[in-house]
C-alpha cells in the first residue's frame, strides 16, 4: 500500500503546501534599497563583506541557472502572502507554487518590489491567472486580509516567529514538515540536499 505525505512548507517570498511566514513585518509597502538593508542587517554596513556575500550567493546561483541580483526594493511581504494564500485555497498548491516561483523570480533576478500590484498581478498571470480576476482580488486589499493575519499569527503561536535578525532568519524558515505514517518530521533552516533525503528517505522506509 502506498502513503501519501503531506510536506507542509512555511516561507516568506523575500528569504508548496505553504504557510505564510514574514521575516521582516515591520517594513513598509513602500520598502528601502535592498542592497543597503542587506549590508546593514548581515553585515553591519560593512560593503567588503557584502561584496564577498553577493560574489559567494552568486557563485551558487550560477550553478543552478540562478543571476542574483541584489538590488531593487524591500518592502512589506504581507500582500504577496495574502495573494498566494487566496489562490491555493481557490485553486490548489500547484497554482501557489506558480506564483510563488514568479515571485523569487522578479524579487531575486529582476529588481522587483515584493509585494507591488505589478509584481503580484504578474506572478498571478504567470500562474494562469485571469488577469481581471487577478487585478481585481490585487486591488480590494480587504480580500482575504484577516485569513491571512490568522495563518501568520498562528506560524508565531507554533514557534515560527518573525526574524529580528538574520542569523534568527536561517535558523528558523524554511519551517518544513513531512507528514510521517508513525511520526513527522520537522525541518528547521537551511539544509544540505543530502538532509533533506535523508528525511524523504525515513518516511518511506516507516510507511512500508
Amino acid at each position: 500500500m502506498g502513503y501519501n505525505s503531506q510536506i507542509s512548507f512555511t516561507l516568506d517570498t523575500i528569504c508548496p503546501w505553504y504557510f505564510p511566514h514574514q521575516l521582516y513585518p515591520e517594513a513598509s509597502k513602500e520598502g528601502e534599497d535592498k542592497y543597503e538593508w542587506y549590508k546593514h542587517i548581515k553585515f553591519n554596513d560593512s560593503e567588503d563583506k557584502m561584496q564577498k556575500y553577493t560574489t559567494l550567493m552568486n557563485t551558487y546561483g550560477e550553478k543552478v541557472g540562478i543571476d542574483f541580483d541584489f538590488h531593487g526594493t524591500v518592502a512589506n511581504t504581507f500582500d504577496a502572502h495574502r495573494l498566494i494564500q487566496h489562490y491555493q485555497e481557490e485553486l490548489g498548491p500547484g497554482v501557489a507554487d506558480d506564483i510563488v516561483n514568479s515571485l523569487y523570480t522578479q524579487y531575486f533576478t529582476q529588481r522587483a518590489h515584493p509585494s507591488a500590484p505589478d509584481t503580484l498581478i504578474k506572478a498571478a498571470t504567470a500562474a494562469g491567472i485571469d488577469q481581471r480576476k487577478a487585478e481585481a482580488f490585487v486591488n480590494d486589499e480587504y480580500e482575504g486580509t484577516q485569513e491571512t493575519k490568522m495563518l501568520l499569527r498562528e506560524q508565531v503561536n507554533n514557534g515560527i516567529d518573525s526574524c529580528r535578525a538574520i542569523d534568527k532568519c536561517r535558523e528558523q524558515v524554511p519551517h518544513i514538515v513531512v507528514e510521517g505514517k508513525r511520526r513527522d518530521f520537522t525541518l528547521e533552516g537551511a539544509k544540505e540536499v543530502g538532509e533533506y533525503l535523508k528525511t524523504l528517505e525515513a518516511v518511506v522506509k516507516e510507511a512500508q
